[in-house]
C-alpha cells in the first residue's frame, strides 16, 4: 500500500513521535506547496528572515532541524556553509534527498531532536523552523541543541506564535478556524494534519514564555522579533563561551 492509499495519520497534542512522524511522512510530497498556499506565500518571507538570522558563512557547519524536504537547508547551503538537514520523518528525508540530493554542501540525516546523533560542540549554528512545537519534549530538544553547538555558536528558532494585537489575533483565529481547514481539504493529501496544526499553535506558548524556556535550557543573549504581526516569532540565542 502506498502512502497515498493509507488511512490519514493524524497526530494529537500528546505528540507521540511515531504518530507525528507518520503524519509528516504522508504529506511529504506536497508539503512545501501546501505551506505556501496556506501561509499566503509568507513561508518564503519567513525562510529568508531565518536564513539572515542564522547568517551562514563558508566554512561553518550548520544543523537545520525539522528540515522537512530541505527547502530551508538549501538556502543555508548556498552560502557555502556545510549544512546537515535533519528530520525525524523518513518520508520528508526521502523527499528532500530526491529533490536536493545534488546540492553542494548539503547532507540529509534522520534525527530525533531529543536525542541528536551528533557529537558535542559540533555545529556553529543550529536552527529549527516550525518543528519545535511538534517535539514531545521541547525542553530536552533545546538542551540537545545546546549540547551539539560550539561555545559562542548560535540558535535560531522560527515558530508560530501569538499576535500581540487583539484585533489581528481575532482575524488570525478566524482564518485558522474557518478558512484554513477548507483550503487544506483542497490542497493537502491529509487535511486532518492541519487540524493538528491549529491545535498545536493554540497550545504553544507565547513569545516571552518561549524565550524564558530557551534561557532555562542554558542559552544566553536570548531575543526575539515578530514576523507577520506575530503570527510567527524568530527567536535567537547564543551558547555561553
Amino acid at each position: 500500500m502506498t502512502p497515498a492509499e493509507q488511512e490519514p495519520n493524524r497526530a494529537d497534542l500528546g505528540k507521540d513521535p511515531g504518530r507525528v512522524s507518520g503524519m509528516f511522512d504522508q504529506v511529504a510530497a506536497g508539503y512545501d506547496r501546501t505551506n505556501t498556499v496556506l501561509s499566503l506565500g509568507n513561508d518564503r518571507l519567513w525562510r529568508v528572515a531565518t536564513t539572515r538570522a542564522v547568517a551562514p558563512r563558508p566554512g561553518q557547519r550548520i544543523l537545520d532541524l525539522a528540515a522537512g524536504t530541505g527547502a530551508s537547508s538549501v538556502a543555508l547551503a548556498r552560502s557555502g556553509a556545510e549544512v546537515v538537514a535533519a528530520d525525524f520523518s523518513k518520508g520528508m528525508i526521502a523527499e528532500g534527498r530526491r529533490r536536493h540530493g545534488g546540492v553542494p554542501n548539503l547532507t540529509f540525516a534522520e534525527a530525533d531532536a531529543t536525542a541528536l546523533p551528533f557529537g558535542d560542540d559540533e555545529f556553529d549554528a543550529v536552527t529549527i523552523s516550525f518543528g519545535l512545537r511538534n517535539v514531545n519534549d521541547p525542553q530536552q530538544a533545546l538542551r540537545e541543541m545546546l549540547r551539539v553547538t560550539k561555545p559562542g555558536g548560535r540558535l535560531v528558532v522560527c515558530e508560530f506564535s501569538h499576535p500581540p494585537s487583539r484585533a489581528f489575533a481575532g482575524l488570525y483565529a478566524f482564518y485558522n478556524d474557518r478558512i484554513l481547514p477548507t483550503v487544506a481539504k483542497t490542497v493537502s493529501s491529509n487535511a486532518d494534519a492541519y487540524d493538528y496544526l491549529n491545535e498545536s499553535i493554540r497550545a504553544w506558548p507565547d513569545q516571552r514564555t518561549l524565550s524564558a524556556r530557551i534561557r532555562a535550557a542554558g542559552w544566553t543573549d536570548v531575543a526575539h522579533r515578530n514576523l507577520s504581526f506575530g503570527i510567527v516569532a524568530l527567536h535567537r540565542a547564543t551558547k555561553p563561551v
